[in-house]
């Protein structure tokens, strides 16, 4: 009895002995990403990482973290959160129609102006309610000029280090304070019977430019689905190619901007029943009626095209006659969930206006704003280079842990941090981390970060939650990977050993 007694006391007092030599210790975070650094890092290739734990308030890991590095996409969120911490980050995008003179009968005696806010989301449907706005009004003749105002900004059209022939993909659109469906035209292919062209679709739908259709259907030796244009001589003419087996759909982006929207505006004015008489034309009755046939035949006529581009200067007789606005958290959204570059330069010329004060202004006035914000949070804003407020230039550099201060400045900004956490892409669920971090790794659902790519450069930056309950932010800057599939998985790896 006493044998079996000494037993049992020795197997409690040996328990604990025992249970330590079953468990693995866990090794430190450091000595974890150090062996994905080490072992999963894409072969000649290097890394910049910066971790943050916003909780208890002090750095987790760092390596390289003050490397300049290309951002990408991830420059947005420079961009973005000090756009959402200026006094007047709610004020959405507005475009707006005005009109200078005087209504007599069914007559507009004066000019129309169509006052460009650079509102990004600005699509097909936003241009219908304006012109409908406007057909309201007690007149069906403009004896005047209809101006395209775009004076918010300077006349470049494209950002510093942009490249040449991205153009005519619909990522890098000609920018405007008048954009229509973000420059861009969506063409939509249906197959018909085997060997035939297939049925084109266009929208926005516009005269401004022309289709050719060189399709075929079912038919695999035509090639591959391709819609383009003849973007080497800023021509207008898109063209469609290949085999269409199912429906298909391609985007281009057009040439000008602000032509586009302008000569779409004034042809469904003309539909609506709404005339342009210019004035040094009006006392020839020749003129009003070759205006009148050609409104009445419905074919293109200069009434589509009877617009100029100029300043609007309110007096007295200035009326408004329509308004259209975009909240600025449908911007921000599309910026970070799609990784919208015309939705980030919107929103840092906007930035610019509103930092500056001026009237017309230019990306480097944005970016003068970025740049005081670096200086407020403690860092040298000459030690690094911005170029854009979306992140296409190639001559971007900023570092791991700059972005990981925006982020911890973001934090502890309610105002900021709610707007932005919540359009954040969230880890396996939407945006542009849908198809990453999938249901049973560590990361789903627990990261809500903003990617960043182009050839060679791979990036994420944003917040993750942390197994203990701990918040923490996060920025990790592959560079010089040519397979953006091995970055991602060393992104993802990282962020679960973070998690964990």
């Amino acid at each position: 009895m006493k044998r079996i007694l000494l037993q049992l006391i020795l197997s409690v007092c040996l328990l604990p002995l025992w249970a330590q030599e079953t468990v693995t210790p866990v090794k430190p975070l450091s000595a974890r990403i150090d062996a994905l650094i080490e072992h999963k890092l894409p072969a000649g290739s290097n890394v910049g990482i910066s971790v943050y734990d916003l909780t208890a308030g002090k750095p987790l890991y760092g390596y390289q973290a003050d490397k300049l590095s290309r951002p990408a996409s991830t420059m947005k969120l420079l961009t973005t959160i000090t756009a959402l911490a200026r006094p007047e980050a709610d004020e959405p995008f507005r475009t707006e129609v005005w009109y200078r003179g005087t209504m007599e009968r069914d007559t507009l005696q004066g000019d129309m102006y169509v006052i460009g806010g650079y509102d990004p989301e600005f699509d097909e449907e936003a241009l219908d309610s304006l012109v409908a706005a406007v057909a309201r009004f007690p007149f069906s003749v403009i004896k005047g000029k209809v101006y395209g105002d775009v004076s918010m900004k300077d006349s470049l059209y494209w950002g510093s280090g942009w490249l040449w022939d991205d153009t005519p993909y619909s990522f890098q659109p000609y920018l405007s304070p008048l954009m229509l469906n973000k420059g861009v035209v969506k063409v939509t292919a249906t197959p018909g019977e085997r060997g035939d062209s297939a049925r084109l679709e266009c929208t926005p739908a516009s005269s401004y430019y022309t289709l050719t259709n060189k399709t075929q259907s079912r038919t695999p030796s035509a090639g591959r689905f391709r819609v383009s244009r003849d973007w080497l001589v800023n021509g207008n003419n898109i063209t469609v190619t290949g085999n269409v087996d199912a429906r298909r759909a391609g985007t281009v982006n057009i040439f000008s901007s602000q032509d586009f929207f302008m000569h779409t505006f004034m042809e469904r004015l003309q539909a609506r029943g709404i005339r342009c008489i210019p004035a040094a034309e009006a006392e020839g009755l020749e003129n009003e009626v070759a205006e009148s046939e050609a409104f009445e035949t419905g074919k293109p006529s200069s009434v589509a095209s009877s617009y100029l581009f100029g300043e609007f200067r309110q007096d007295s007789l200035s009326v408004r006659m329509a308004s259209y606005e975009t909240s600025v958290q449908d911007v921000v959204k599309e910026i970070m969930k799609e990784s919208d570059n015309l939705n980030a330069e919107a929103m840092l010329c906007r930035l610019g206006a509103q930092s500056s004060g001026k009237k017309r202004v230019s990306a480097e006035d944005g970016l003068s704003a970025i740049r005081m914000l670096i200086k407020e949070m403690g860092y040298n804003p000459d030690r690094y280079n911005l170029a854009d407020g979306c992140g296409l230039s190639n001559y971007n550099y900023i570092s791991p842990e700059l972005l990981v201060s925006f982020l911890r400045y973001a934090y502890s900004r309610t105002d900021v941090f709610q707007k932005l956490y919540k359009a954040l892409p969230i880890g396996g669920v939407d945006g542009t981390l849908e198809f990453r971090m999938k249901k049973g790794t560590l990361s789903h659902r627990n990261v809500h970060a903003k990617t960043g790519s182009f050839t060679a450069i791979n990036c994420l930056a944003g917040y993750l939650k942390a197994r203990n309950g701990h918040e923490i932010a996060f920025a990790i800057m592959n560079q010089n990977a040519l397979s953006g599939r091995e970055a991602r998985a060393f992104q993802d790896a990282v962020c679960d050993e973070v998690i964990r």
